[in-house]
């Protein structure tokens, strides 16, 4: 290891290391326990040897938003321990090579998304999937209506090759964060009501995982605060 290589690393510590005893102190001060909160490490444009210094340092939960660089993360790195999430927005004809390398997809929003992961099923295998909720009034944005979420729930556990686990959301910009993240809550509790097993809740990201944990938030998906800067992709 050269030196410069062994200050990236340190670097990398000292990040993940701050972002826990953050995310313990909102922990406790929300009343939670730490150890019901998972932190999911982003690791968009960054390269595999990145998420093999994480491993090293005790990180099981990895992130990716993009199908490519999921599949080829995964494909690279088969011999570690690794729990992948997909929290970005998925085709549906992606669906199959997302489900390949997933073990939980966050950002199922419709019902042919749902089908579509379901065809793919290899098997008697499980996949999470959690219900993507758009917390804002753009309809382009990623996620099914608030009032909508207790229906696709619904046809979800008529696929038998999905498991509910929960929702996830991302706080709109022009929002406090709390304010949106109790809204989110509520929406979670509709879900349950289908599944009462369902109990994710996935939100919060690097400016608002404070107030998603008070909130209620079981997993939350940290990226460049933990990483550092995303690489030039020229």
């Amino acid at each position: 290891m050269t030196q410069a290589q062994g200050q990236a690393g340190s670097g990398l510590a000292a990040r993940l290391s701050a972002i826990d005893h953050r995310i313990a102190d909102a922990a406790r001060l929300a009343g939670r326990d730490p150890a019901e909160i998972s932190r999911i490490v982003v690791t968009k444009f960054h390269p595999s040897s990145l998420v093999r210094e994480l491993h090293e340092l005790g990180v099981r939960d990895v992130g990716e938003n993009r199908q490519q660089e999921l599949s080829s993360k995964t494909a690279e790195l088969t011999d570690l321990d690794l729990r992948w999430h997909f929290i970005g927005q998925a085709q549906t004809n992606k669906a199959g090579a997302i489900r390949r390398s997933a073990d939980a997809v966050h950002s199922v929003d419709r019902d042919r998304l749902a089908d579509a992961l379901h065809r793919a099923a290899d098997g008697d295998d499980l996949l999470d999937v959690l219900v993507q909720v758009n917390l804002t009034d753009d309809h382009g944005r990623g996620g099914v209506a608030p009032a909508e979420a207790a229906s696709l729930a619904e046809h979800i556990m008529t696929l038998p090759s999905l498991r509910l686990r929960g929702v996830m959301a991302v706080a709109p910009l022009d929002e406090e964060p709390a304010s949106a993240f109790a809204r989110l809550h509520s929406i979670a509790e509709s879900v349950r009501a289908v599944e009462p097993s369902a109990t994710w809740m996935s939100a919060g990201m690097t400016g608002d995982f404070v107030e998603a944990i008070e909130a209620g938030a079981t997993h939350l998906r940290i990226g460049s605060a933990i990483t550092g800067p995303r690489p030039d992709r020229g």
